[in-house]
């Protein structure tokens, strides 16, 4: 009876594992949806538009954008977690699906790290220090030394509370022992404006929101929040240069829901890398002050917990956590 049961046991779990073995070796076999949390045009969306429009040469299939915008990407991720786990429905968001963790705790459908799985990074987004032209400050120690002479008169703007750009200068000034007065905006618009005019006198926002202010002279800047300088300005030098440590860049990336099979994720995640090191592709990106960003799932596991980590304490600094 021993004998039997050592040779039903590996009858049974072949019987079992032999569907998805099979349906991991034929993905995809249909058409893919592609869930991009955030309305057409902004960066989560052109970013998949480029990098998955090479997917069905790479993989011989369609993979169709479907915008779910609202609630800061919270509607389409719960689209998502609830979706079959068989690689058929793929997420693309940003960093704010961490900060979400926090801003909407208590409030989610979803776990934020358990419901899904990370596929890579698709795109690196890096943010620019700058200050409006009438500020008396050339570098980042210039800016440090007057915030410190002038105690909360410096005020900084963002996009709103624990946005990216909120969070990136609530660490800069934690860093540098600084302190300035925070005024929030609703969106990157209203924060531009608000630079422009003077009503705000400095800011770390994403690079492709403050490009063009940079080149017209009408903001000025002091640092990229990258560990090393960028491409596209690289006269600029990194903040960390000045504040040893200081690091923080934001991601577009992809997910599929929790449980879809490795086989699956692995093969999604070889096609994607192809699309990233497509010399079209990292062209587009970077007319866009975008840099394409590959990982392993392992990898991008490993920098969403730490992520999380990072984001829990900021967002206890600024008292939403």
């Amino acid at each position: 009876m021993k004998g039997l049961h050592r040779i039903a046991v590996p009858v049974v779990l072949a019987t079992l594992l032999s569907p998805l073995l099979a349906q991991a070796q034929a993905y995809p076999s249909k058409p893919v949806r592609v869930i991009v949390v955030f309305p057409p045009g902004g960066s989560n969306d052109v970013t998949a538009r480029i990098v998955f429009a090479k997917l069905p040469q790479i993989m011989g299939q369609q993979f169709i954008i479907d915008n779910r915008g609202g609630a800061s990407g919270t509607i389409g991720a719960t689209v998502v977690a609830k979706s079959p786990p068989d690689g058929y429905t793929v997420m693309v968001q940003s960093t704010t699906h961490i900060a979400n963790a926090y801003a909407y705790k208590g409030k989610l459908q979803y776990d934020t790290l358990g419901d899904f799985i990370g596929v890579t990074p698709l795109a690196r987004q890096v943010g620019m220090l700058v200050v409006h032209p009438s500020l008396p400050v050339k570098s980042i120690k210039d800016l440090v030394a007057l915030a410190k002479k002038r105690p909360g008169q410096i005020n900084y703007g963002s996009a709103g509370l624990g946005s990216y750009v909120h969070l990136n200068m609530v660490m800069f000034i934690s860093m540098t022992q600084t302190k300035m007065t925070h005024v929030a905006y609703k969106g990157g618009g209203p924060l531009s404006i608000a630079m422009i005019s003077g009503e705000v006198q400095t800011t770390i926002s994403t690079i492709g929101s403050v490009f063009n202010h940079i080149k017209s002279g009408k903001m000025r800047p002091l640092g990229v929040t990258s560990p090393q300088r960028v491409s596209q300005f690289p006269n600029v030098p990194a903040i960390g240069d000045s504040v040893p440590g200081f690091d923080f860049t934001a991601w577009v990336g992809s997910f599929v829901p929790a449980g879809t099979p490795k086989a699956i994720v692995d093969s999604l995640n070889a096609g994607l890398k192809k699309a990233l090191a497509d010399p079209d592709v990292s062209k587009k990106l970077s007319s866009l002050t975008l840099d394409p960003m590959y990982m392993t799932p392992e990898e991008f596991a490993t920098r969403l917990k730490s992520d999380l980590e990072r984001y829990g304490k900021l967002m206890t600094a600024i008292g939403m956590n």
